[in-house]
C-alpha cells in the first residue's frame, strides 16, 4: 500500500506561481513513476506530468509544457509541481498519483495509488 498526501494548492492571481508537494509513504518510492493530474469542476481528470523513478524522463500536458516542473526527492519520498505563469483555466483540483508498473503513464488507469487532491484556484 502507498498513501500519498498532497499539500500547497491555495488561491492564487492570473500570472502567480504555486509549488505544490506530495508526501509518499512506503519504502520503495524512488522505484515509481510519479504522476500529477488534475480535475476542474464539470471535466474529467486529466494528465499534467510524469517523472520517471530516478528523474531521467519527464513528460507534460500540452497545456502546463513550459510553465509547470515536476521533480522529485527520492531521499524525502516527495514529488512537486512547479507552477509558474498560472492561469484561470489551471483552476482545478491537483492530484498525485503512484505508478507501479513499467513505463510513463499519461492516463489515469495506468496509476494504482492516488492522493485526496488540493485545490488550485488562479484568479483573473
Amino acid at each position: 500500500q502507498v498513501q500519498l498526501v498532497e499539500s500547497g494548492g491555495g488561491l492564487v492571481q492570473a500570472g502567480g506561481s504555486l509549488r505544490l508537494s506530495c508526501a509518499a509513504s512506503g519504502r520503495t518510492f524512488s522505484s515509481y513513476v510519479m504522476g500529477w493530474f488534475r480535475q476542474a469542476p464539470g471535466k474529467e481528470r486529466e494528465f499534467v506530468a510524469v517523472i520517471s523513478w530516478n528523474s531521467g524522463s519527464t513528460y507534460y500536458a500540452d497545456s502546463v509544457k513550459g510553465r509547470f516542473t515536476i521533480s522529485r526527492d527520492n531521499a524525502k519520498n516527495t514529488v512537486y509541481l512547479q507552477m509558474n505563469s498560472l492561469k484561470p483555466e489551471d483552476t482545478a483540483v491537483y492530484y498525485c498519483a503512484v505508478k507501479t508498473h513499467y513505463g510513463l503513464g499519461l492516463t489515469t488507469p495506468d496509476y494504482d495509488y492516488w492522493g485526496q487532491g488540493t485545490q488550485v484556484t488562479v484568479s483573473s
